[in-house]
């Protein structure tokens, strides 16, 4: 399968990046996110030098992602148990009716 490759800026760098086909838009998007990341890093004075930068920025966005993938497996775990109640007080319910 070919991938067509995609141009993309990372602070005022051009890269050119073998994607997928049809996942275009979805690498555009992730640098267009990474890049936003990069430029407020630079801007703060937080960090000096593009390495620097991109390792903080690349911390930043796994953290965000982790983080995501925690709230998210709790709300999993809360719908299970309310699921769990529910069906519990239909059984008690049917059989009572």
């Amino acid at each position: 399968m070919e991938k067509p490759t995609i141009a993309i800026d990372i602070l005022g760098k051009s890269f050119n990046i073998n994607c997928p086909k049809g996942h275009e838009t979805e690498l555009k998007e992730a640098a267009e996110y990474l890049n936003n990341q990069m430029r407020e890093l630079r801007a703060s004075g937080k960090a000096v030098g593009l390495e620097k930068i991109a390792i903080i920025a690349a911390l930043n966005i796994t953290h965000d992602l982790l983080s995501s993938r925690q709230y998210a497996r709790s709300n999993e775990q809360q719908l299970r148990e309310l699921t769990s109640q529910l069906d519990s007080a239909l059984g008690q319910q049917n059989k009572a009716g």
